[in-house]
């Protein structure tokens, strides 16, 4: 197989991280047989440094060009600090997702056995989680009307849905929940919010219509942060809004003992976008400590999803588990003679390698 991948590495940890997932894909290309084709882009601060513009015009055609696209992080202390800025990091991400549709992102939640204890949660509560949260991206209240009054002392921020795009993310999640465990959870604050009102009205409607044979029921945000924590096993497919989707995701990262193993991918009609979703985390950049398994596994789920490479998605993500089980690991999970960024993204490339010469 043949194929185009966009290399947009960002900001802070981005490139340190994006490197070693090349690095593994190089593994899959000469033990599969493949071949890849990348070209860099800039996006973020580094962009905005170059350019003026966090998301180029010549990063949207390199994009568009792909059949994937790699992503490593964007934001900057420069921008993050400065509330005077007019142009920041994360309108590129905005932008982007807007010009190339990305209108969910999708987000796995797994634990490892290895990291129950590493958790903040209790071990019997983490074995075994294994969900992911479907997140409308292009709606709600990022997207909507905002402004404030000329005195300076009211601000307003529209949510606002319509009943295409509650469908077509919906479609996404019964999709998934099929070949899961079979059962989709919508969150809303339907109690309150008009615009929750319409989220469940249309699910009902497109679940009795399309998908009754898959388990549907509704939980309120609240509740559901609650029961991130309090009983996170029990969720299998996600389904929400934007911000909702924000919020819930980073809280459900925290459960797995690092938030540098989470994988995540952004998808549309066209091109899909695979990211870490740790951030660019500056405090770290530049000191070969990063935890790379995230984007690696990013790229693991770039070939599942974009490219139908099961066996070699399942090669990445085998030898990261191996990686984690012989210690081979980021100071983030093992505080004493922890390993670099670039030892462990080498140490599962050569797994991969050896695992698919064995296989052979």
């Amino acid at each position: 197989m043949e194929k185009k991948i966009a290399v947009l590495k960002g900001d802070g940890i981005g490139p340190e991280v994006t490197d070693q997932a090349l690095l593994v894909l190089n593994a899959i290309e000469k033990s599969f047989g493949h071949k890849f084709h990348y070209t860099e882009a800039l996006v973020g601060a580094v962009a905005i440094d170059a350019t003026g513009n966090p998301f180029p015009d010549e990063t949207l055609k390199v994009c568009q060009n792909a059949d994937a696209i790699l992503f490593g992080a964007i934001g900057h202390p420069k921008y993050d600090n400065d509330p005077k800025a007019k142009v920041r990091p994360e309108q590129g991400l905005l932008a982007m997702r807007k010009a190339l549709g990305l209108f969910a992102n999708i987000r796995p939640v797994a634990t490892y056995k290895i990291l129950e204890n590493a958790s903040p949660l209790r071990a019997d509560l983490v074995s075994g989680v294994d969900f992911v949260v479907f997140r409308e991206l292009t709606g709600g209240i990022y997207f909507g009307t905002r402004g404030r009054s000329e005195d300076g002392n009211m601000a307003f921020d529209t949510c606002t849905y319509t009943r295409a795009e509650i469908e077509r993310i919906s479609k996404n999640a019964f999709e998934a929940a099929r070949i899961r465990r079979n059962r989709v959870t919508l969150v809303d604050k339907a109690n309150v919010l008009a615009s929750s009102r319409l989220w469940r009205e249309v699910v009902k409607e497109f679940h009795a219509a399309h998908y009754p044979d898959v388990e549907l029921d509704f939980m309120f945000v609240d509740n559901a942060a609650m029961k991130i924590i309090t009983q996170p096993a029990y969720f299998d497919v996600v389904l929400t809004e934007n911000m909702f989707g924000d919020i819930i995701t980073d809280e459900a990262s925290v459960i797995t003992g690092s938030m540098g193993m989470l994988p995540s991918a952004s998808v549309g009609s066209a091109v899909a976008l695979y990211e870490p979703i740790h951030g660019s985390y500056p405090e770290g950049a530049g000191k070969n400590i990063a935890n790379p398994c995230a984007a690696i596994l990013s790229a693991a789920m770039l070939l599942e999803t974009s490219f139908g490479l099961l066996e070699e998605a399942k090669a990445i993500r085998d030898a990261v588990v191996k990686s984690l089980e012989d210690g081979i690991v980021t100071v983030d999970i093992r505080r004493e003679n922890p390993s670099s960024t670039t030892e462990v993204g080498a140490y599962i490339a050569k797994l991969v390698e050896k695992n698919a010469k064995v296989n052979a």
